[in-house]
Order: C-alpha cells, then structure tokens, then sequence
C-alpha cells in the first residue's frame, strides 16, 4: 500500500463532475449501494501514485469503504450514464446497469479522468441485472487492462478490487466484488446512439460539443465539428484496432457500446490473446458466426464508425446529401487509415527499417504460412 507522511481523510481524490452539465437524459444521479463487508483484493499502487492519491493515508477499514463506493470523497457526484448500442448488429437502449461515476479526478498533472465503480449496485438501466458483480471477472479485468497498458495500448485502468462481503448468485454462488475503474472518459459510440434515438434534438449538439471539450478540445474551433468528430474519432480507433492486431488481441464484443470516443480499450468481457495465428479466431462463445473474430476486427470497427456517422447526419452538413458525402468519405478512408498504420506495425515487429512495395506481398506470405502451420503468433517474431 502507499504510505503518505502528511495523510489525507479521503485518498486525496480532487474530484468534479462535468457529466451534470449535460441534458438529464444523459444520466441518472444515484449513489453506490453500501457493501455489507468490503475487503480490500488489490490496490494499483502504481497508478494510484501517478494520479496523486495516498491511499495508504486511509485504514484498512477506511480503504475498503472508499473503494466499494460505501463511502464517497467530496466532490464525488455519483450518476449511471445512459447509452445505447447496437450488439452484434442488433440495435438496444442500455446503460450502466451496475456502475456508479463519480466524477473527474483531477490528476497533478491537471488530466481529467472518470472514476467509476463496476459491480457497486443496481441502476434504472439495469434491467433484469442485479447490479452487482463477482470477484473472477473484476481480477480478469484489473489483470487485462493492466497489461494492456503494460504493452502501450490505449486502455481504461483498473485502481483496485474489493470484495464486498456478499455472496452472489450466478450460476452458483461466489464472491461479490467491485472494481474501481480509471478512464479517460465513459463516452461511447452508443452515447452518441441514445442522443440520435431521443425525441429532444438539443441533446446531440451538447454531446458533440461535450464529447470535443473532453478529447480534442483543439477541433472546438474546427468550422464543421460533427466532421472534426468523426476524423478524430476515426484516428482513433485505427490506432487502437492496429494496437490490437499487433499483440493479437481478440475484443469479443466489439459492440458499439464498447466503442470509446477515446480510443481506449474497455470492458474486458469475453476477450483473449491469440495463440496459433488464425484470423478467424473468435473468444466470446455467444459469436457463433465470427462476427468479432481477430480478423474481422478492422471492419468491425469501420462498422462501428458508421454508426457514429450516421447519429451524426443531422448536424454533418448543410444538406442530407452533404452529410451523407462527408460521412461516407471518412468512414470509406478508415479501411486505407488501418491498412497503412498496419503495415508500418508489421514492418516494425519484422524489423524492416524502409518501406518497400513488395512489403504486403512478403508480409501476407508470411502470414498465410505461419496460418498453415499453426505458428505461435507470439513466439513467431521474437
């Protein structure tokens, strides 16, 4: 744990909430339910160091409480957001069924990021949910995302993991648990979903704006900023898509819930690394058809982006069909974006210092080999 010779009553959390300035519609203001008995798993002492808190200034009693969300620190203005998303195509209202944001912590070196507690107790979006989650799949998430970031992929970060001194019933009964998760923001394509799929049309100009303000506040001054957006947002991901292709990451749920207008992996569900290189390598079980196989995941996410494209038609252009133009030019030149940040990877992980036009070719061959005799995806380019 971390030790702070001057102490601070609350972790030193410097917390504020921008979400609030948003329509309602975008969230509803709730606290976390109180675990019954919370114990601390595991505290991220490293990433509690780099955003300023001293944790280690709490007790034990007093770290646990805080990190289940028994207990919150000033500032702290806990809401569950509302999304919306389309799941393996399939286009439904969502939200955060079992999470409780707190606001923006304010890092020393002045970066605004969420905190959030998963697993903290059931919302009005939760539908059938219990609002609660297990210990397995909080350390699955801490472990993944932990070295997601080890290995220089953008990804959300988990602080730590508390059990909370319940059982839950899944398919038998196991440990209740709460993680608490660090982000950039909780944006996704399908927030941008839900504002589209509403009756009130001031909520998408406040996301647009909202959604610029936060990550590329640059693009604010950008004459068409639906546009700036959807360029930014394309940049995005194609970095992290190709991020993936690299260590051979399979998401699994590739859901437009699952897309941050960040550009950080989130939700560690059903989700994997490749072994034997095979494109049509698919990890969740529900992905009967490979839908959000590792090679699918490039188009995936172009599909991804049109959906975002198209929630943005009525503020795009001066026109339906200059709307339409500007939309179907950056969601068409997202397959050219990856294909060229993909080739400077695999040059990279090939060691080829210049690039040459007979690289596709070389690298394709060596993948179609490696393909035929199972090679190690890994192990391959060490």
């Amino acid at each position: 744990m971390i030790h702070s010779p001057s102490g601070h009553p609350h972790g030193g959390f410097k917390l504020q909430n921008t979400y609030t300035t948003l329509p309602t519609a975008f969230y509803t203001r709730l606290a976390p339910t109180p675990a019954p008995a919370p114990h601390v798993v595991i505290i991220n002492t490293t990433l509690a160091q780099e955003l300023g808190l001293e944790l280690g200034a709490l007790s034990p009693a007093a770290q646990a409480n805080l990190l289940a969300g028994s207990t919150l620190p000033p500032g702290a203005d806990p809401i569950a957001l509302a999304y919306a998303g389309h799941q393996f195509g399939h286009f439904t209202q969502l939200g955060d069924g079992r999470a409780h944001l707190w606001g923006e912590h304010l890092t020393p070196t002045g970066q605004r990021v969420d905190i959030q507690t998963k697993g903290s107790g059931r919302t009005p979006y939760a539908r059938r949910g219990d609002g609660r989650a297990t210990l397995e799949p909080m350390l699955r998430e801490y472990i993944l995302s932990e070295a997601m970031h080890a290995l220089g992929i953008p990804t959300t970060r988990s602080l730590a993991v508390v059990t909370t001194g319940e059982q839950v019933q899944r398919d038998t009964l196991q440990p209740g648990a709460i993680l608490t998760r660090v982000a950039a923001s909780h944006l996704r394509v399908g927030t941008f979903e839900f504002a589209a799929s509403q009756a009130d049309p001031t909520l998408l100009p406040a996301l647009l704006h909202y959604a610029l303000a936060r990550h590329a506040p640059a693009r604010l001054a950008a004459a068409n900023q639906a546009l700036a957006l959807l360029e930014y947002l394309s940049e995005q991901q194609a970095n992290l898509i190709v991020h993936w292709l690299r260590v051979g990451f399979i998401h699994g749920v590739m859901n437009t819930d699952n897309m941050t207008i960040s550009g950080e992996t989130i939700d560690y569900g059903p989700c994997a690394f490749m072994d034997a290189y095979a494109p049509d390598t698919v990890f969740s079980s529900i992905d009967h058809l490979g839908r959000y196989a590792y090679g699918n995941q490039p188009a995936i996410a172009q599909w991804n982006l049109a959906q975002l494209a198209t929630t943005l038609l009525p503020v795009l252009g001066a026109t339906p069909s200059a709307a339409h133009q500007l939309a179907a030019q950056v969601v068409q030149n997202f397959g050219t974006l990856v294909q060229k940040k993909w080739l400077a990877m695999m040059r990279a992980k090939l060691g080829l210092f210049d690039a040459h036009p007979d690289d596709p070719s070389l690298i394709g061959t060596l993948l179609e080999n490696m393909g035929r005799h199972h090679a190690d995806y890994t192990n391959t380019f060490l």
